[in-house]
């Protein structure tokens, strides 16, 4: 497969220069520009290099770490599931961490309250935490 890093970097220059501020929280599922990355890591797809997230944590009013979300479900310990509003999605546990806001596209829903914390209490065993 080849990848467009060029048409990537030019957006991730257009992201920096981002002002815009964002209200957000932990529970939510955005969607974020997180662009081309190489071999295994998460890659958004389409013009704005888009995928879901879920915020899983809040650093500041302008970070936050995050964990990758795929609609393609997957079994074993780097991966928690979960249905919403009847669709099946996995978080990409193995694949968390932080960003600043000037990623953010949209707000798509909140995750519900049993699945975030089943979420945490996996993460934190493959964390061995």
């Amino acid at each position: 497969m080849d990848k467009d890093f060029d048409k990537w970097n030019e957006l991730k220059k257009s992201l920096e220069i981002n002002n815009k501020q964002f209200l957000f929280k932990e529970w939510e599922i955005r969607r974020c520009s997180l662009g081309l990355n190489i071999r295994q890591e998460s890659c958004g797809k389409g013009d704005g290099f888009r995928r879901p997230i879920l915020i899983l944590k809040k650093l500041s009013t302008t970070t936050f770490i995050w964990i990758p979300l795929s609609s393609k479900i997957k079994t074993g310990t780097w991966f928690a599931n979960y249905k919403h509003s009847g669709e099946s999605l996995t978080a990409l546990l193995y694949q968390i961490r932080m960003f600043d806001i000037s990623r953010f596209q949209r707000r798509v829903w909140e995750i519900d309250e049993t699945d975030f914390w089943e979420i945490k209490k996996r993460l934190k065993l493959l964390l061995n935490l």
